[in-house]
């Protein structure tokens, strides 16, 4: 058996900052994962490029049945820190939209400035071992295909059921609820909204058009770009809103900041003889502008009563629609709920009822908004822990 003073499963983005942290500290870090390679989640973010933080972090934009869990772990690692440790490794980045920071190369950057960090002290990174045990009596016991290992502290760190076909699992939520710790409802997040009936026969067609949108859902409204697919509606908006759908009717506002109603009077003046379609084409895309316009296909807009268009711009500002679900977590960019906030130390990540035991990161009930608040949710979860391990 191997000692170690800390035992890390899960080598993502939050368990390599624990690692970091806990080995610049000077503590024996054994850092293990079952896939083949660290950071998997990393490389494919961002399209590749990694959107590795958001310098619009704050609280609020975080879920959790507990919304004030967060603070103080984001107070303590906050993205000037890492964007500190960027600099540092002369990657270069640039902001995108909303604070969204992006490698300017690849993510393979952000993997290989964690690893170099790790390797700076000490930490002992083993990949493709397979837990098959892992059990507590002076020290935690982890048994592996490949040996087994003892430490004082075990971090969970293998985040949550989010894209299986990466090697996503259940792991860190069955053992914390082995070792007593409670959940929350987990469903996916950041996730394809589906649709059925006569709207998927409207919007299977659009498939692929995307547009500037507002997606409101109840008091909360996320203004971003919008996407049509062949099972119903995707883009930043829709996923953003997608993490607090549940049930029920979201909005879609397809000309946000434009007065639509006004627009449409004012071409019926100067455009007469133009058909709704091509009058909508100058703001929308033209097929989904040739959508909405079929009910009134072939009449011109002198044709069409004031009546007819106020409930077109009506239509244009506030289309309510009734998602039948969503793609799940196969599509879902994370999952929401998770490891129970209440049975775990807000300053350290660490169990209340289980002296060693440490979660961090998407296994978490913290659940960020798109654009890179979940890494800087990883980074801080894991820097926290790796502080107290």
């Amino acid at each position: 058996m191997t000692q170690h003073d800390v035992i890390i499963l899960g080598a993502g983005a939050a368990g390599l900052m624990c690692a970091i942290r806990a080995g610049q500290r000077g503590r024996r870090v054994l850092l293990l994962d079952h896939a083949p390679a660290v950071g998997a989640k990393i490389l494919i973010s961002g399209g590749g490029r990694c959107n590795f933080t958001n310098t619009g972090t704050a609280p609020d934009r975080f879920l959790s049945d507990n919304p004030h869990f967060c603070r103080s772990a984001l107070s303590r690692f906050s993205p000037a820190d890492f964007i500190a440790m960027v600099r540092k490794h002369g990657i270069a980045f640039h902001e995108k939209t909303l604070g969204q920071l992006f490698c300017d190369g690849s993510a393979r950057e952000i993997v290989a400035m964690l690893l170099a960090e790790c390797a700076s002290v000490r930490v002992d990174v083993r990949v493709a071992h397979r837990v098959m045990d892992v059990s507590r009596a002076d020290a935690f016991r982890v048994e592996t295909d490949r040996g087994v290992f003892s430490a004082g502290s075990l971090v969970l760190a293998t985040g949550g059921l989010s894209i299986p076909k990466m090697g996503a699992t259940g792991f860190s939520h069955d053992w914390a609820v082995r070792f007593g710790l409670r959940l929350t409802e987990t469903r996916p997040g950041l996730v394809p909204l589906t649709f059925d009936g006569d709207l998927l026969a409207l919007m299977r067609p659009l498939s692929g058009v995307s547009l500037p949108c507002s997606v409101a859902f109840g008091r909360l409204a996320f203004r971003e770009a919008l996407l049509f697919t062949h099972r119903g509606l995707s883009g930043p908006a829709v996923l953003q809103i997608s993490s607090y759908w549940r049930h029920g009717a979201i909005a879609l506002d397809l000309l946000p900041g434009v007065d639509a109603a006004a627009f449409l009077l004012a071409r019926k003046r100067d455009r007469p003889k133009a058909g709704l379609g091509s009058v909508l084409a100058e703001v929308l895309p033209a097929r989904l502008a040739a959508a909405l316009a079929e009910p009134v296909a072939g009449r011109r807009m002198a044709d069409l009563p004031d009546r007819t268009l106020l409930a077109v711009a009506d239509q244009l500002l506030r289309w309510t629609v009734s998602p039948s679900g969503t793609e799940g977590y196969a599509k879902a960019e994370v999952t929401c709920g998770g490891v129970d906030t209440r049975d775990l130390s807000s300053a350290t990540m660490a169990a209340r009822e289980v002296p060693g035991l440490f979660v961090i990161g998407e296994a978490v009930d913290v659940t960020g908004w798109l654009g890179g608040y979940n890494f800087q949710w990883a980074w801080a979860s894991g820097w926290s822990a790796g502080e107290a391990v």
